[in-house]
């Protein structure tokens, strides 16, 4: 028996860990524990098996491993996101937008839910907190949908789900520590998650178009009434068009001078050119621009500066994501200030709910550690690794299995716990089967998004949950009496989107393209057509001929080749040698260093 606890530690252990977390205790502990415990069985049984390397001296290793996660630069982006989240939440940036563009869209059905859906994905580019999202759209996007008679289960789903895009869309917290497991850079992640956000954005848009017509009730338009804006799409349409003939005559100026470069410098003149026109529009009163159109513009463009400011620069190699992080940290900073909302109430929140996530996933990768050397003592990546490989169906059957396991596992685990105990076990058979490790961890980041919608542990849900009416309520506008949202409500309405989330899953199988275009095109060159040929010596033949000073190949001191060389070619004559002009040049001195003169 003992010696079969030996020679299967590894998958024990691992069973273990999982006992351990379905138990409840905390992910951190539960790690460093079961490293601890295991590491002191592991060198008692280390006699009787070979796939055992553990002794005592090894836990001298753990303060460097420690050391590793402190200093690790590229996690210093997490608490930067973070509080530029929780200060971007702190300024209502969030309720102007929701209001400004559900203004836009309310005359269409759907209106409301499609401007909670681009709201979301605004502001997963500027935040990346799922928290902050979704508890802000909570706050203020369904009372508003509920009061004009909208579904509560779509209602629920969508500002659910729209609050989970923070995940995938970049700068998510989410692929930073993917990147960082994975061993791959931060920037190449963001640029490969990018289109998938903006893909699985528009499948969410999708079920709403398609909801509005199986369920035409549903989703009713907003009543004249609550348009406080007005109309004026046709002036924002016209100002649009502008804005863009501007930014393309910039580019074809700044195009000869900047480069590749010169495209998202012609977009950032036209958009600042638009903005200071709408805002001299309206403190001039000149009122060229209608007040919806003044509105959107206004509201609109500071988050998408704010946005530039942070992918911008780090998509054009000006700015590391950690550098990245602190300007966008800054930036929210100054939309605050310029909201007039920046007080030392919303500073001391921001600092207090960073510290939080920023010690919480301190600890998990501390506990990581202590895992992970434990678990590699005992040879349990090389288990990992032969069992995922020897999976039927080679890479498919392979991205098909850990698809399906991290799925089921987001029932039960969040996503930093996914990141932290699972990736680190899938990537090496992931990159010992040549699978693109960029793909790989975006496609990960979709399923653990899954992580976020799962009824009944989704966090999203529980966020939802917490801001959402549990008793009937009076409505503030229309004076009528309420119902409260029952958790089943929220439940059911967060299943369509799941099921979304598993068709994102699946496209990203089929066209990985959209995520592999963060190589770029590459030169085109067929390895294939690679022709190399070695030149051969001597005068004749077409080789390489150097200039025959009298020395054989050319060098000084008569430095020749020996007769019958094989450089002279097989099955030929020896060549000759040159010795008529050694009659006139004495033999070299070799104890003299050489002149070059």
């Amino acid at each position: 028996m003992i010696e079969f606890v030996a020679e299967n530690l590894a998958p024990i252990m691992f069973v273990s860990l999982i006992v351990f977390l379905l138990l409840g205790y905390p992910v951190a502990f539960s790690l460093a524990a079961n490293g601890l415990l295991f590491f002191i069985i592991g060198v008692e049984l280390a006699p009787l098996s070979d796939s055992i390397n553990l002794s005592w001296p090894l836990l001298n290793a753990l303060p460097e491993r420690f050391w590793g996660v402190m200093s690790n630069d590229t996690l210093l982006a997490i608490p930067f996101f973070t509080f530029m989240g929780i200060v971007l939440e702190r300024s209502g940036m969030a309720e102007d937008l929701l209001d400004t563009i559900g203004q836009l869209f309310g005359p269409v059905r759907g209106g409301l839910a499609y401007a909670v859906i681009f709201v979301g994905a605004l502001l997963a580019a500027t935040t990346g907190v799922v928290a902050a999202s979704v508890i802000a759209m909570g706050l203020i996007s369904l009372p508003i949908m509920l009061r004009y008679g909208y579904d509560r289960r779509i209602a629920t789903g969508v500002i659910a789900a729209s609050g989970t895009l923070a995940q995938i869309i970049p700068p998510s917290l989410v692929l930073i520590v993917l990147a960082d497991q994975l061993g791959r850079s931060v920037g190449d992640m963001y640029a490969g998650a990018l289109i998938p956000g903006l893909v699985l954005t528009s499948l969410y848009m999708g079920y709403i178009v398609l909801m509005t017509f199986v369920k035409r009730d549903s989703m009713p338009a907003l009543p004249l009434e609550a348009r406080t804006l007005g109309s004026g799409v046709t002036s924002l349409a016209v100002a649009l068009v502008v804005a863009v003939a501007i930014a393309y005559a910039a580019h074809l100026y700044l195009s000869p001078t900047q480069g590749e470069n010169a495209d998202i410098l012609g977009a950032t003149v036209g958009i600042i050119v638009i903005y200071v026109a709408a805002i001299a529009d309206r403190a001039l009163k000149i009122n060229a621009l209608s007040r919806l159109a003044q509105q959107v513009i206004i509201v609109l463009i500071p988050p998408l500066a704010l946005i530039f400011l942070v992918l911008g620069t780090i998509f054009l190699g000006i700015a590391t994501p950690t550098e990245g992080g602190a300007m966008g940290a800054v930036g929210a900073l100054v939309m605050a200030a310029a909201k007039g909302r920046l007080n030392m109430e919303v500073v001391r929140a921001a600092l207090a709910s960073t510290t939080r996530l920023s010690a919480f996933v301190l600890f998990i990768l501390i506990g990581a550690r202590v895992f992970s050397l434990t678990f590699y003592g005992v040879n349990g990546h090389l288990w990992v690794e032969h069992l995922l490989t020897a999976l039927p169906g080679g890479e498919i059957g392979f991205l098909i299995a850990v698809n399906v396991l991290v799925f089921f596992l987001a029932f039960f685990l969040d996503f930093f716990e996914l990141a932290f105990i699972i990736v680190p076990l899938l990537a090496p058979a992931a990159d010992k089967l040549g699978i693109d490790l960029i793909w790989f961890g975006v496609l990960l980041g979709i399923n653990m998004q899954t992580s976020f919608m799962h009824p009944p542990f989704g966090f999203a849900l529980f966020y939802l949950r917490s801001v959402a009416a549990r008793v009937p309520y009076l409505d503030k506008v229309t004076g009528k009496k309420m119902e409260p949202v029952t958790t089943g409500q929220i439940y059911w309405g967060a299943v369509p989107f799941v099921g979304i989330q598993i068709i994102m899953i699946a496209l990203t199988l089929m066209f990985p393209q959209m995520v592999l275009h963060y190589k770029g095109s590459g030169t085109g060159v067929d390895p294939s057509t690679i022709k190399i040929e070695v030149p051969g010596f001597g005068n004749g033949g077409g080789g390489l001929t150097l200039p025959d000073n009298g020395g054989g190949l050319g060098l000084p001191g008569g430095l020749q080749l020996p007769s019958g060389s094989p450089l002279d070619g097989a099955g030929q004559q020896p060549a000759q040698p040159n010795t008529a002009p050694q009659q006139n040049n004495p033999a070299p001195d070799l104890t003299a260093p050489p002149s070059f003169n």
